[in-house]
């Protein structure tokens, strides 16, 4: 195969290429592994355009699967495991996904998810056997062992973000992160030397959800020659013991997992060697200043933050150093993009003036929305000049520092959650008058999500504990509230508008309304 797999195969055959808490993978296991599920993935989705969905908790399988959909020229699209089937078959069919891959936690809610969205091909590993699906050794034993083909055009992943509006939204994988080339060997060239760009550390270590963008990229550098250690999910001192076990050398966080292992007993932070580590990435949401130092203290001057989205890829960075130097920035904006921070009139502001802030990609694309003109428009205030929906300012030498959020979106532990979905469901239960969403502080996860809730009947309002129950039989888990608290009114004007940011003041302790 024309990846690093097949090099490794013939030089270093023995040593590891993937690894999880059940199983380790040899490159002379992982290169055969691979050039049978992208041939499956050729005869089948390869040659009607759909895509693969991959609807599963972290494993070697998981990684797996979505390296073969790299080589085989097919996109794929991550689906969060906690959603419910009704979440996931909207998904699938927006996506036009032809082939989902289960694990054995979720391998009856995607089957019911696909006879919903009319996916007729289930692929499961580690399951038990199933009416309507077909198990991994099964599927792969479709694939010819040969080498693939590699001139097909790579595709980018479909990331679907929750909707502003109540539905999530489909977006490609930006180019700056899946660069767009000709054919899938050059894609893997490209990959191989941006792994090299960066230091060619390996192995990496993956303990974050891999249907979010930051931990599938270091799944895509596996492909460039990385080898990879996945956990299943985040548990503080299981991650410092891999990093000691495997010499990790690089791995992406967010401020939560900070927050958790600075939680961890000292006896128990200090028994592991964390000298292999020489990167930890953190995104995924803002993160307190004396969080940040405890962790460049401990780990040392190894944190690289990124700021951005899903939608645009990294729009800024900032090391350790220039953080230390500049407390609280997101960093400078990175080629091709570059900042504009618009006022309330529409004027273009300077340094140390606070406004909404914006991005002109060079290149003209912006961001786009899978399927929805009217999304990407709105995301726009010109051709190529959109907003990630904060407020905040520029220093004098470019640093950006984020004061607060334009959007209703709340981000808890690194997750994007915006308020319109659960709103849409609180509001069908009977007992519900009216209701608004907002993001309140959480110590550990930056914010949490509370429903403030206006009765139908004010003599007669609803149980939060029946409420709670109604959201998360129709919803994930993570979207549905913490807390609920019954109001007179939620502050609606002559429009029906609801002023958000008044509406969180209220609950936090300055005039900063979002975590961080």
């Amino acid at each position: 195969m024309a990846i690093a797999a097949a090099e490794k195969a013939r030089t270093i055959p023995d040593d590891t290429a993937l690894a999880d808490e059940r199983m380790r993978v040899t490159w002379s296991e992982l290169d055969p592994w691979l050039n049978r599920a992208a041939n499956a993935l050729i005869a089948g989705p390869g040659k009607t355009g759909g895509r693969i969905g991959v609807f599963a908790p972290n494993s070697v399988e998981n990684a797996v699967t979505y390296l073969a959909g790299l080589h085989a020229g097919v996109s794929s699209v991550p689906i969060n495991f906690h959603f419910t089937a009704e979440e996931v078959a909207y998904i699938l069919t927006d996506s036009d996904t032809k082939v989902l891959f289960v694990g054995p936690e979720t391998v009856n809610v995607g089957r019911e998810a696909a006879t919903m969205a009319g996916v007729d091909t289930v692929v499961a590993w580690r399951s038990p056997p199933t009416p309507g699906v077909i198990s991994l050794e099964d599927w792969l034993a479709t694939g010819a062992d040969a080498e693939p083909p590699t001139d097909m055009q790579p595709r980018p992943h479909m990331h679907y973000t929750s909707g502003t509006t109540g539905r999530p939204k489909g977006t490609e994988t930006p180019p700056t992160m899946f660069p767009r080339v000709e054919t899938v060997a050059d894609y893997f060239a490209a990959l191989r030397e941006a792994w090299e760009l960066n230091g060619a550390r390996s192995p990496g270590m993956v303990v974050s959800p891999m249907y979010h963008t930051g931990p599938l990229s270091s799944v895509r550098m596996l492909g460039g020659g990385m080898s990879l250690v996945i956990l299943s999910r985040f548990d503080g001192e299981q991650v410092l013991k891999s990093i000691e076990t495997h010499k990790v050398r690089t791995t992406m966080m967010v401020p939560t997992h900070f927050q958790r292992l600075l939680s961890l007993p000292d006896d128990v932070r200090n028994r592991y060697d964390l000298s292999s580590i020489e990167a930890i990435s953190h995104t995924g949401a803002a993160c307190p200043r004396e969080v940040k130092r405890q962790m460049i203290e401990w780990f040392g001057p190894v944190l690289i933050e990124a700021y951005g989205a899903t939608e645009s890829g990294t729009t800024n960075m900032i090391t350790s150093e220039e953080w230390l130097a500049k407390p609280g920035s997101v960093g400078k904006t990175l080629a091709p993009f570059e900042l504009v921070v618009v006022g309330e009139n529409g004027e273009h502001l300077g340094p140390g003036q606070v406004g909404q802030l914006y991005f002109r990609d060079t290149t003209g694309r912006g961001i786009i929305y899978n399927n929805d003109a009217a999304k990407t428009q709105a995301a726009h205030i010109e051709p190529g000049v959109f907003t990630l929906g904060e407020i905040g300012y520029a220093d004098d030498d470019g640093y950006v520092f984020i004061t607060d959020r334009s959007s209703d979106m709340i981000v808890s532990g690194g997750v994007n959650i915006y308020p319109a979905e659960t709103e849409q469901v609180l509001i069908q239960h009977p007992g519900v008058g009216d209701v608004a969403v907002i993001g309140a502080p959480n110590a550990e996860m930056g914010e949490e999500v509370k429903a403030l809730i206006v009765p139908k009947d004010p003599a007669s309002p609803p149980d939060p504990a029946e409420l709670n129950q109604f959201c998360r039989e129709r919803l994930a888990g993570f979207k549905c509230p913490r807390t609920y608290e019954i109001v007179a009114d939620i502050g609606r004007n002559a429009m029906g508008k609801i002023n958000k940011r008044e509406l969180r003041r209220k609950y936090w302790p300055s005039d900063r309304t979002i975590g961080g």
